[in-house]
Order: structure tokens, then sequence, then C-alpha cells
């Protein structure tokens, strides 16, 4: 296996932990949303602090090379890419994929906040 393949395999292991981890704070804050508006109160004022925007910037790259890199995998499921030339392009075309939705999911979360413009 190549640099490259064996690269972006553990990144997307990685970033397939780190989804996890995320996972927790979602589920945290669904309960705290079935939990009644004090408890909703105290999450929000948790998961608003200004130490959560590198965690939930985070949680946006690693949902975005995560979902390339798992649609890579399924390609070559199917028997496509697995040659050397096409394994290095699709390595390269899976970071520059992620890097590009991840600008737009965190430009629409971050500056945008959420509201369409």
């Amino acid at each position: 296996m190549s640099r490259y393949s064996l690269a972006t395999s553990i990144l997307n292991r990685m970033t397939g932990v780190g989804l996890s981890v995320g996972l927790v704070l979602l589920v945290y804050w669904l309960t705290s949303v079935a939990g009644g508006a004090a408890a909703q109160a105290r999450a929000a004022q948790l998961l608003s602090l200004p130490l959560m925007k590198p965690v939930y910037a985070a949680c946006i790259g690693a949902f975005c090379y995560h979902m390339v890199a798992g649609i890579r995998h399924l390609v070559w499921d199917t028997g496509r890419g697995l040659e050397r030339p096409q394994s290095q392009r699709s390595a390269y075309l899976v970071v520059a994929i992620s890097i590009a939705l991840m600008l737009a999911l965190g430009y629409g979360a971050f500056v945008l906040k959420g509201h369409a413009p």
C-alpha cells in the first residue's frame, strides 16, 4: 500500500473516531431538549461557549472527510480505482472535495450562523 493510500485510510478511521466523540455532544444536546427548559438552557449555555467553536469545526471537518472517503471506499468496492495512479488521484480528490465541503459548511455554520443568505 502506498503512502497516500495509507494516510487517507488512517485519516478515515481517525475521523470516524472523532465523529463518535462528536456524537456524545449531539446526544447530550438531544437529552437536554427532552429534559425540559431548564436542562436545555444549561446545555445551550455550555454548548455555546467559545471553546466549543473549534470542536464544532473539527466535527464539520471530520464529517466532510469521512463522508467523501466513504464514497471513495464504496467506489473501490465496485472494483474501480484500485490501480496505483487512480488511487493516488482519488486520494487527492478526496482531500480537495473534503476541504471545499468543509469550507462551505463552515461558512454556513459560523458566518451565516445557519441562516440562508
